[in-house]
């Protein structure tokens, strides 16, 4: 079974780090792109940072440049989304996702995405 699990959310106070973790199982994680998207309370999701299998960055957009950082851990099967300087816009819910590629917009079938972990910036 395929299995994405997000952990490491939680509220924090504006400018204080966090970060988020994702454990894959169930299929070949080195052969697939990870990612994150979020999604906030009324809005559409928006995609947050890729990293391809060679490890290339794609960003989604240019508000989290500087501020947020991707890296997998190819042995442990995990993803890793580093929050710095998080402000109370960035509140949404974090999903991991898996994809072929990282492409314009994440994927779009739920079966790439994990349930997701809730982040709360407050100011």
């Amino acid at each position: 079974e395929v299995q994405l699990v997000e952990s490491g959310g939680g509220s924090v106070q504006a400018g204080e780090s966090l970060r988020l973790s994702c454990a894959g199982s169930g299929f070949s994680f080195n052969d697939y792109a990870m990612g994150w998207f979020r999604q906030a309370p009324g809005k559409e999701r928006e995609g947050v940072l890729c990293i391809s299998t060679r490890g290339d960055i794609t960003y989604y957009t240019d508000s989290m440049k500087g501020r947020f950082a991707i890296s997998r851990d190819n042995a442990k099967n995990t993803v890793s989304l580093l929050m710095n300087n998080p402000k109370p816009e960035d509140t949404a819910v974090y999903y991991c996702f898996r994809d072929y590629g990282c492409y314009a917009e994440p994927p779009d079938m739920e079966e790439y995405w994990g349930k997701g972990t809730l982040v709360t910036v407050s100011s």
